[in-house]
């Protein structure tokens, strides 16, 4: 059985996945994240668990022989509870959540679950380990000081930055809202003080020429080009792109397969831009970045190749 950790809302990407497993007679368990609470039954001990989910479906531990990490949410806090009480108790269930999934560490992951926490939580570390395998990365600061920060923009924006928070704090595939990157120029320096209550990550504009969501599975490179004739963040273009695919210089793929390898992940949505200087400019990885329009628009078998990944290396694993 391959198990597989989402949330309640997620479709289409996870539909393509298990529809694919049934066609091999390969059993899965879909687990939402968010629904780790009061609408579960779970057990864990020091040698396993069992779990009933909220449809009265249950899964335990042993029958478990691969682990799909698509995308985990917050746990969801019934309106009922005291407002007291909400703190304890979604500490009390992320606590029970972790203790379950360490029991699984030894089993085939996409993506090890401590690893991904790592690069996930900072992406300081992720343009590192770009720069380290000879990727081009912008010059960059996160900080919440107000001085530091028009140092570096006098220093290397020339004239104009872009600013956006650690993680952001929105979705893709079901229609919420993002909060997209800002841009900052110099008059927008005159109101950075209230930087102090929310550190940001600041980098020089990059005169694009495009952008390019990359998937990147165990070696295996998907990649979309985005034509945006608004020229904006396409995560809030509001549909106005098209996406085209494109294949990326040998130079490129061989510095995000080393970069992949150090972080120690086997997929990631990646996003870079191709700037009217020619150059390729590495901008983050997420581990569970949306990948589904890829998929839809350009035919790419991206969830195929997730479960093959993890079928072949049960296979090694037994």
């Amino acid at each position: 059985m391959i198990l597989c950790i989402t949330h309640s809302k997620d479709f289409y990407n996870i539909d393509i996945f298990f529809e694919y497993l049934a066609s091999k007679d390969i059993p899965y368990f879909r687990l939402n994240s968010d629904r780790m609470n009061h609408l579960q039954k779970i057990s864990v001990n020091e040698n396993s668990f069992e779990l009933t989910d909220e449809s009265g479906n249950t899964v335990h531990s042993k029958d478990i022989k691969a682990v799909w990490h698509r995308k985990a949410w917050g746990i969801t806090v019934p309106e009922e509870l005291d407002e007291d009480y909400k703190k304890i108790f979604l500490s009390a269930y992320a606590n029970l959540r972790y203790n379950l999934i360490t029991l699984l560490e030894d089993i085939p992951w996409i993506n090890p679950f401590e690893n991904e926490r790592k690069v996930d939580g900072s992406k300081m570390l992720q343009l590192k380990m770009a720069e380290e395998s000879n990727l081009i990365i912008p010059k960059t600061i996160f900080s919440n000081d107000e001085q530091k920060i028009i140092a570096f923009f006098q220093e290397f924006c020339n004239g104009k930055a872009v600013a956006k928070l650690h993680s952001l704090t929105g979705k893709t595939m079901d229609g919420e809202n993002l909060i997209s990157t800002m841009i900052i120029q110099e008059n927008t320096l005159e109101h950075i003080a209230d930087i102090t209550y929310c550190p940001m990550i600041f980098q020089p504009y990059i005169d694009k020429e495009y952008e390019l969501r990359i998937v990147y599975i165990a070696g295996e490179f998907f990649t979309g080009k985005i034509n945006n004739s608004q020229n904006v963040d396409w995560r809030v273009a509001h549909g106005n792109y098209t996406w085209s695919a494109y294949e990326l210089p040998e130079n490129v793929r061989a510095g995000l397969a080393s970069m992949m390898e150090k972080m120690g992940l086997y997929i990631g949505a990646i996003d870079m831009i191709r700037g009217k200087d020619g150059e390729y400019y590495f901008l983050e990885v997420n581990p569970q970045g949306e990948w589904g329009m890829l998929q839809k628009e350009l035919g790419f078998p991206i969830a195929e190749r997730i479960a093959d990944n993890l079928i072949k290396r049960i296979n090694i694993h037994e």
